[in-house]
């Protein structure tokens, strides 16, 4: 895929975000870390993506080599993808955003608490 980045002056972290930048990318990377998986399983793994996002964003990790893509000759044709040798490069950082999204949750589940707490108290 064409992207304005330029790879010879840009920053390092630009380069990184440049491949698995965007919403569905990342969640759809730590799917395919469990394993292979059919485009219907990841459809459901996503629901709040739409089959032509969750498409485009496949097609741009498989263009960036994160990604493959398995075409089997059955009928109705059977298409697999899973994650590279290059793409498992990224679980060290997916498996940190994870952990820190998990500490972010809670803290704001126990600010959301508080607050509640205080209303009720008011």
């Amino acid at each position: 895929m064409a992207r304005k980045y330029n790879w010879k002056t840009g920053c390092d972290v630009e380069a990184t975000l440049s491949v698995i930048g965007g919403r569905w990318k990342p969640i759809l990377v730590c799917h395919l870390l469990d394993g292979r998986k059919r485009f219907g399983e990841l459809r459901r793994l996503t629901p709040n993506a739409t089959e032509r996002m969750i498409t485009l964003q496949l097609r741009e990790l498989e263009a960036d080599g994160v990604i493959a893509r398995h075409v089997y000759a059955e009928v109705p044709p059977r298409v697999e993808y899973e994650i590279t040798e290059f793409g498992r490069s990224l679980e060290a950082i997916l498996v940190l955003m994870r952990e820190w999204g998990s500490g972010f949750k809670a803290r704001r589940l126990a600010m959301d608490s508080d607050e509640e707490q205080a209303v009720d108290v008011v």
